[in-house]
This record gives structure tokens, sequence and C-alpha cells, in this order.
């Protein structure tokens, strides 16, 4: 028969270990990530105890386990969140792509922002060039630079309500008469060896009319979007120059984009 003092001991336990999950679940809302390393220190607690943390949370479909961390659950392949939900995720390591993105552009170019709230922030960096030709079909984006000194080409097509993108064959036909010197893309997927993705096929099309017109495709996205695959494809690796991410992405990743020969800026 199990000892009164015994009971209450592993009952404490367990409340201090939901606790600590709790606690957990509500840093990886704050951060977007978590990484074992640093929980164990900020819990005074083993790395064991919190791979057991995260194993638990994972079998219970609350967060994604990664390697040396976890991520928020992913949801599948035809998840779509709003604008205003991806502006909460990653915003530090944004801000850091956005400013390296900007350092790859010079005056008298014509640059394209594809919709999201990476290339937001990379409009946010491009308002301080003064001869700039800014083609995008987010609504937002070119409200964001509607004041500014640069030009400002918006695509026209049919808005969606989740990107405040614009899509369609108004925009497809728009961009295939016009040429650019560089593109940045932004994915809600980067599978190293599948290719570069996006819940929406009209968005994918018109992303894939982007890459054609560009003479440089750059992909801008935080380290949370590799090894994810959405639901419809819009490039293969293979048609990238340039990949800009944060320090967070898989090694394994790294090194496959490098041997392709794709140049990678880590911020």
């Amino acid at each position: 028969m199990t000892d009164r003092k015994e009971t209450h001991a592993v009952e404490g336990n367990n409340l201090l270990n939901e606790e600590r999950r709790r606690a957990i679940l509500e840093m990886m809302q704050h951060d977007g990530r978590v990484l074992v390393v640093d929980l164990a220190k900020r819990f005074s607690t083993s790395q064991v105890t919190i791979r057991k943390d995260l194993e638990i949370l994972h079998v219970r479909g609350l967060i994604q386990r990664t390697h040396g961390g976890a991520l928020p659950s992913r949801g599948g392949a035809l998840e779509d969140p709003t604008l205003r939900e991806k502006e909460k995720l990653h915003r530090k390591e944004k801000l850091l792509v956005a400013a390296a993105a900007a350092r790859l552009v010079s005056e008298g170019q014509v640059v394209i922002l594809d919709s999201g709230t990476t290339t937001t922030e990379i409009a946010r960096a491009l308002r301080n060039f003064q001869n700039l030709t800014i083609v995008t079909n987010a609504v937002n984006i070119a409200a964001e630079l509607a004041n500014s000194s640069l030009e400002v080409i918006l695509t026209g097509g049919t808005v969606r309500k989740n990107s405040f993108s614009l899509v369609g064959p108004i925009a497809e036909e728009t961009l295939r008469r016009l040429s650019a010197d560089i593109l940045f893309l932004g994915v809600d997927g980067f599978d190293v060896h599948y290719g570069l993705s996006t819940p929406n096929l009209q968005e994918a099309k018109v992303n894939r009319v982007m890459v054609e017109i560009a003479k440089r495709t750059v992909a801008t996205c935080d380290s949370s979007k590799f090894g994810r695959r959405s639901l419809s494809l819009i490039i293969e690796p293979s048609a990238l120059h340039h990949v800009i991410t944060d320090r967070g992405i898989p090694k394994a990743d790294l090194q496959a984009l490098k041997r392709a020969g794709i140049e990678v800026t880590l911020v």
C-alpha cells in the first residue's frame, strides 16, 4: 500500500509538471518556438525532463517536435492562417531577414514583393530608397508604400481575405507583361527536397509567374518554414538563386541548399 506522504509527493510532482508544460506552451505562443537548452535553464531542470515534456505536448497535438526543440502545432497542409495571425510569429527573425533582403537591392531596380508578413517587413525596409519600382500582388504592401517616394505597381486581381493578396487571371496577366530584377518570395512551407509551397492553389500560380519574370529569385523566410509542405507546390529548390533565413535552419537543410549551389544568407 502506498504511503500517504509518497502519494502527496507524486501528486505534487504531477502538478508541477503540468504547470511547467503550460508555461512552455505560453512561451511557444509568445516566441514562436522553444529550444530544449533554453527551457532547461529557464526551469532549472534537466534536458531529459524537458524532452519528456515536449514529447507529451507533441502526443497531445499541442506542439510539433523538432531537433533540439519544438514549434507550434502545424495543422494540415490546407491550413491557411490570416496575415494578422502570422504577424505575431517570429517577429525578430522577420525583421532581420527583411534587413538582409534590403541590402541586396540597388537604386533603379524593379523589385517584386510577394504577399506575406516577411515581405511586408521587406517593403518597410525599402522605404528609404529613392528610385525603386515595386511590383506586388499584396494590397497591404501597396498601402504601406503609398506615401513613399517609390513607384508601386499593384497587379490587380481577386482579393484573398486571409492574406490581402490579389490572385487569379488578372494578376497573372499583369505580371506577364512586366520584367523585374529581383523577386522576394515568402513561403508557408520549404522542403529542400520537394520545394517551396503554399496552402492556396491560386497564390501558387501567381508566385510561379513572378519567378518566370524575375531575373533573380530570393526565398525569404524564418527557419520554422523548413521541413514543412503545404498544399500547392510553387517551385522546386533548383529554381532559387538565394535564400535568406535565420540561424535556426536545420543543418541538413542548410547543407542541402549549399550543395545545390544556392546562396544562403543567415541572419
